[in-house]
C-alpha cells in the first residue's frame, strides 16, 4: 500500500514540476515580448527626435533667407503681412457645426410673420426668417454627413 501512495505522490510532484516549467515558460516568453516592445519604442522615440532635429535644420530663417534669394526669381515669393495670419478660434465655423434650426419655430415665425403681414401690422413684431441649412452632396457615414468642404487639413507637426 505504501508503494502505491508513493506513485501517486511522484505522479503528483512531476505534475506540479510540468505546470511550473510551464507558467516559468510562459513568462520568460512574455518578457522577451516586453523587451522587444521597449526596444521599439525607444527605436521609435529615437527616430521622433531626429525628425525633430531634422526640422529644427530644415526650418532654420537663415536658411530659408537664403533659399528664397536663390529661387526668388522662379518663385516671386512676397513676405507675409501680419494681418493675414489669424488664430484658430477666429475661422469661421465648418458646415457641420452650424446649428440646424427648430422645425416648430419656423413654422411658428412663418405664421406670424403671415398674420402681422395680413393684418397690416407693421413695426412691433416682426418676424425675421430663420436660415435653413443648404442641402449637401456628402458621404454619410454613421449616421454623420461628411462634405468634402469641411476637411481641413493643415501642415502642423503637432
Amino acid at each position: 500500500m505504501l508503494k502505491t501512495f508513493d506513485l501517486v505522490l511522484i505522479g503528483v510532484m512531476t505534475a506540479a514540476a510540468a505546470v511550473t516549467y510551464t507558467i516559468k515558460h510562459r513568462a520568460e516568453l512574455k518578457l522577451e515580448e516586453v523587451h522587444r516592445l521597449e526596444a521599439e519604442i525607444k527605436l521609435e522615440k529615437d527616430t521622433i527626435d531626429l525628425l525633430k532635429a531634422d526640422w529644427a535644420l530644415q526650418s532654420q530663417p537663415n536658411r530659408l533667407e537664403r533659399l528664397v534669394n536663390a529661387y526668388n526669381a522662379e518663385l516671386q515669393l512676397q513676405p507675409t503681412e501680419s494681418t493675414a495670419l489669424v488664430h484658430a478660434k477666429e475661422l469661421p465655423m465648418l458646415k457641420s457645426e452650424v446649428p440646424v434650426p427648430d422645425v416648430t419655430e419656423a413654422k411658428a415665425s412663418a405664421k406670424g410673420a403671415t398674420v402681422a403681414s395680413a393684418k397690416g401690422a407693421g413695426g412691433a413684431a416682426k418676424a425675421q426668417p430663420v436660415p435653413t441649412p443648404a442641402p449637401r452632396a456628402g458621404v454619410e457615414q454613421h449616421g454623420v454627413v461628411e462634405d468634402e468642404a469641411d476637411e481641413i487639413e493643415t501642415g502642423s507637426v503637432e
